[in-house]
């Protein structure tokens, strides 16, 4: 007997689908209010789509396969190389700044723990070919706007916002080799979530010296801004990059969202094709997994042959922000909602039923009717599971008078209806 969906997978229910769509219906509704197009991809793709991305942990995730031509394949694991290689595909003839938006289902095979699945639905929201900060206060201000719509202030989540350029240049000036900075990213981006023993034990496998090991636990105390700058001047090192997330938080001032906003240096984002500055959204008790994150990538199209274009995208998981919703009680009531059940009385009603079934469906009304007949109490029990606000009776009294029975499943009051007044438009 199979008992449920693979490991990792989920099934959904009605009242599952009916919380989808509701988000799924609000990440549209934000997308679009910020000028933002939909398009879509496979959910199979290439297989070396991911993998020339060596050394990710993203690349030992993948559900891979060979199939029946003896090509490799793999379900697609996230959504931003799908949008490289859709827009490497039109060229130039795309005008930009290119804003498009998505909500792929993706699949990873991970060791599974709070607000982490095998499979995930998530909101893409990229800006392609805007080298200007106000391409990343774009995306981080359309998140917050869905945060803000489903009741979610600025007490209860934070935005970290670091700069993969500013830590680069605080590591090397501490005596890093940059070499090692790709690999260095991979770990810090495990802090908070293992032990400093553990990310200790990592550095020192990737061929850190103690003393190296050191200067970056040094760098990841920074705290501020400012303590950056200190590091940076002492070192005599560019400040370009701390200009640029400067110009970001100053950007989300002008959206009047630096209040959600803070620096946290060790923020650096779990793929290897950032590049600039980079941001995750947490729950402000951290009680949750990152809500979701983003950044600058400026050279994943480039890295797959198409030119060199600025780029920034964000991606936001369906799960870690239902798992914080319903923590704080603000998920609406899912039950199905129906406007009428209607129940002939018994087969020699069926007809009329059916017509008037028909009439309000054809007005834009939710309607269901019984399939069979059944005594009359097991059908209000049938409406009421349904979630009909009203039934509608088709008795022959009535019926005989060209009326049918209206019952409010609420207040559980009855009146007769003229058919006529019921089915007007």
């Amino acid at each position: 007997m199979i008992s449920g969906p693979p490991r990792g997978m989920r099934d959904f229910y009605p009242e599952d689908v009916r919380l989808r769509n509701w988000l799924f219906g609000l990440w549209r509704e934000v997308s679009e209010s910020f000028g933002f197009q939909e398009y879509d991809g496979p959910v199979v793709e290439s297989e070396e789509l991911y993998i020339r991305k060596s050394g990710e942990e993203i690349v030992g995730q993948l559900y891979n396969f060979e199939d029946k031509g003896g090509r490799r394949l793999a379900l697609r694991p996230e959504m931003t190389p799908t949008l490289a290689r859709m827009i490497i595909a039109r060229g130039s003839s795309l005008p930009k700044p290119i804003k498009w938006f998505s909500i792929p289902q993706c699949f990873r095979y991970e060791r599974m723990s709070k607000g982490r699945r095998r499979e995930h639905y998530q909101w893409n929201l990229d800006i392609v070919g805007a080298e200007e900060p106000t391409a990343e206060a774009e995306v981080i201000a359309a998140a917050i706007e869905f945060l803000k719509r489903v009741g979610l202030t600025r007490d209860d989540v934070v935005v970290l916002l670091s700069n993969r350029r500013l830590l680069s240049a605080l590591l090397k000036s501490k005596g890093l080799p940059q070499e090692k900075f790709p690999d260095v990213c991979l770990v810090i981006d495990k802090k908070g979530k293992v032990s400093d023993a553990d990310l200790h034990a990592m550095l020192v496998d990737i061929g850190l010296s103690e003393a190296m090991i050191a200067n970056l636990f040094d760098v990841l105390r920074i705290e501020s801004l400012d303590d950056a700058e200190r590091v940076l001047k002492t070192a005599g090192a560019p400040l370009a990059p701390l200009d640029e997330t400067r110009k970001v938080l100053e950007c989300l001032s002008h959206f009047g969202l630096a209040q959600f906003c803070r620096f946290d240096i060790s923020i650096v984002r779990g793929l290897l094709y950032y590049t600039g500055p980079v941001f995750e959204f947490f729950d402000a008790d951290r009680k949750f997994r990152a809500i979701c994150g983003g950044g600058r990538y400026d050279n994943l199209l480039e890295s797959y042959g198409g030119e060199r274009v600025s780029a920034v995208g964000l991606g936001f998981g369906d799960v870690v922000v239902t798992e914080v919703l319903a923590d704080k009680g603000l998920l609406p009531d899912f039950s199905s909602g129906l406007d009428y059940a209607v129940i002939p009385f018994s087969e020699e009603q069926r007809k009329v039923a059916t017509e008037i079934a028909q009439s309000l469906r054809s007005q834009g009304r939710t309607v269901t009717m019984s399939l069979e007949t059944k005594k009359l109490r097991k059908s209000l029990s049938d409406a009421d599971r349904a979630g009909a606000a009203k039934v509608i009776i088709v008795a022959p009294d009535e019926l005989a008078a060209a009326k049918v029975v209206l019952r409010d499943m609420k207040s559980g009051e009855e009146r007769a209806i003229p058919i006529a007044d019921l089915c007007a438009p």
